[in-house]
């Protein structure tokens, strides 16, 4: 009868006409029906195909124009005065196409476009305040493969619209009531690259140690996939004094590989830094706001420990400053205080570190914008996600690779030791993915509300699905629900591999017998 209602996979997504299918990857994936998705953080499909369908022209004048509608009411302007929004894209093939119908979209409406050409999505995120924008649309689809793009929409402050504007701009695009502006009024566009003043703001901060990573004297082996990472990575370890080893930073955005910096993905990186004798091989996806590395054996030093790493050395800092200064660490760390965030399904390792410097950790619900909102709320010093996504909000709110590699690159010029070694001196964890297919939806709640029963006595967090933390064992388990099918995700995490199975399997065993 389980067998009958339940299927327990290996965790691997891609979104597929609508709606979240789960295979097992093989190295090939047949993208041949055209997909569109939308979602309060932006609209994202593959190209080609029937408007409603994939993400095609129409699509895309519908949904730019709607966040100019939307752009208008979120900030009211007196009559006459100009609107202007940001516009960078990442290298996909289909990236010219995208800009110009958005550009002109934005230009039919009244509004004035800053293009800012290639650029990573931290790029321009950090454009919008540069250039005093009302908003900012970035063009990309993040690791997904070279089929796909996306419209990513920001406010005023170059950040990520909240759940409540997207959907009133997903509500707006549907109406499809649309009325441009007369030719006096079109918005004009001027070009602007922003590459050098976001490495600017990059080297300007107190805790990048410029002088120390030149005199280190690093080799550094970068994959960027063929997108603009191949473009702003070079640029930024040239001005730390790195030498720089270039794979597949040709921004043709046909990509070499599959984007996503997992291990899987990238042998070739792992093999080079090794023929290289380099000290660190680093790994960007196509619009630069995941940063994953390689240690100088060839072995990744998992994304999950990019984050870590960083906040260990922003966290040391702190610390020493405030043993050496006298005063707290929160005066230390102001205008934020000694603490960082990361979604519920990120490893315990950040929280580990966290508390041995005398911060306090915080949970936020899985999604960038989750994880900001909660930095903002606790004061965070330093957040991100377990993907390789830093977030240090003394540059901005935002994921952001280029700040990432260089307090990565910081830390290990200070601590003179082997990346691999550095890695050693981490708490050290084993996350594993798994999900449950269910033949109803119903059986969801019940799952995740049992669960959440059964280990009442344990610490439990129910902002997004049920995670239950054991905190004397120090392990994990977390459960999700997919919007969109009969899905529970379970992530688990724990000090070997066996034992993070072991706890998977714990659940798994639970949701077979609840469902019968």
């Amino acid at each position: 009868m389980g067998d009958k209602n339940v299927r327990i996979y290996p965790y691997f997504v891609i979104l597929q006409n609508c709606a979240v299918v789960h295979r097992q990857y093989s190295g090939h994936i047949n993208f041949a029906d055209m997909t569109l998705i939308k979602s309060i953080s932006g609209i994202r499909g593959t190209i080609g195909g029937a408007p409603g369908g994939a993400l095609t022209p129409i699509d895309i004048v519908k949904f730019t124009y709607a966040y100019c509608e939307k752009l208008r009411e979120r900030r009211p302007k007196p009559s006459g005065e100009r609107y202007k929004v940001v516009v960078g894209k990442d290298a996909r093939l289909s990236g010219e196409m995208v800009e110009d119908i958005v550009c002109g979209t934005l230009i039919s409406c009244g509004v004035d476009v800053v293009k800012a050409g290639f650029a990573s999505t931290p790029t321009t995120e950090m454009a919008v305040t540069f250039s005093k924008a009302d908003g900012g649309i970035i063009l990309t689809a993040s690791h997904n493969p070279k089929q796909w793009n996306a419209l990513k929409l920001l406010n005023e402050k170059g950040e990520f619209l909240n759940a409540a504007e997207g959907a009133a701009i997903l509500e707006c695009a549907d109406k499809e009531d649309f009325d441009f502006a007369p030719v006096e009024e079109l918005g004009t566009v001027e070009d602007h690259d922003f590459t050098d003043e976001h490495l600017d703001a990059v080297l300007a901060l107190p805790a990048v140690d410029v002088e120390a990573v030149r005199k280190a004297g690093f080799k550094v082996v970068l994959d960027a996939v063929n997108s603009v990472g191949g473009i702003i990575m070079p640029r930024l370890l040239k001005r730390l004094g790195v030498e720089c080893v270039e794979l597949n930073c040709d921004p043709t955005g046909d990509f070499a590989h599959n984007p996503e910096p997992l291990p899987a993905n990238l042998v070739q990186l792992c093999e080079t830094v090794v023929k290289e004798k380099a000290d660190l091989g680093v790994s960007v996806d196509p619009d630069v706001d995941r940063l994953a590395l390689i240690c100088e054996d060839g072995k990744p030093f998992g994304e999950e420990y990019t984050l870590v790493s960083v906040a260990d050395y922003l966290l040391g800092r702190a610390y020493n400053e405030a043993l050496e200064s006298g005063k707290s660490l929160d005066e230390v760390c102001a205008p934020y205080r000694m603490a960082t965030a990361s979604n519920l399904s990120s490893s315990r390792a950040l929280r580990d570190v966290t508390e041995k410097f005398g911060g306090e950790y915080f949970a936020a619900a899985v999604g960038e914008v989750n994880v900001t909102t909660k930095m903002k709320e606790c004061g965070a010093l330093i957040g991100g996600e377990g993907n390789g996504g830093v977030i240090y909000p003394a540059l901005h709110y935002g994921r952001d690779a280029m700040v990432g590699v260089a307090l990565f690159l910081t830390n290990l010029a200070h601590r003179q030791m082997k990346v691999s070694e550095l890695l050693k001196t981490y708490p050290q964890y084993v996350i594993t993915k798994n999900r449950i297919d269910l033949s109803d939806k119903a059986l969801i709640d019940k799952i995740l509300s049992e669960v959440q029963k059964i280990y009442a006595n344990e610490n439990v967090n129910t902002i997004d699905g049920v995670k239950i933390s054991f905190e004397d064992r120090k392990q994990w388990v977390h459960l999700r629900r997919s919007n969109t099918e009969p899905i529970i995700r379970i992530y688990a995490e724990a000090a070997t591999k066996e034992e993070a199975d072991a706890l998977a399997n714990e659940v798994i065993g639970i949701a077979k017998k609840i469902i019968g």
